[in-house]
């Protein structure tokens, strides 16, 4: 899948509201919690997250057309590991494959897998 604007708009970030204090300028705030230097501000809870979307928006235009690396959700990148069963036959031919192609057992099953199951 092609890493544009509407891809990581597409992505489910958390964000994070506060009310602020009248020192602060009173309001609401909302901020992204993996990306805390994006916010945004409004009068309702609502209004301030619609403010850091639009944010977040401007960002993506220009940490895209700069070519900077864009952190994703930190839930995307959270790993668990599993026992599998493979039999050696398959296990044999799964590595002569990913030592080709110079890439882990994990990375090949997991990309195999998400292929299999229409997420690319």
């Amino acid at each position: 899948m092609k890493k544009n604007k509407a891809y990581y708009m597409a992505l489910e970030y958390g964000i994070a509201t506060r009310e602020l204090k009248e020192e602060e300028g009173g309001g609401i705030v909302a901020y992204f919690t993996d990306l805390p230097f994006i916010a945004g501000d409004g009068e309702s809870i609502a209004e301030a997250i619609e403010d850091a979307k639009s944010a977040f928006a401007s960002y993506l235009d220009v940490a895209l057309k700069q070519g900077d690396i864009i952190k994703e959700p930190s839930h995307l990148t959270k790993t668990k590991r599993i026992n599998i069963t493979i039999p050696l036959y398959a296990l044999e031919h799964i590595d002569k494959y990913t030592k080709s192609h110079n890439i882990n057992r994990s990375t090949f099953l997991v990309e195999s897998a998400l292929r299999r199951v229409g997420v690319e």
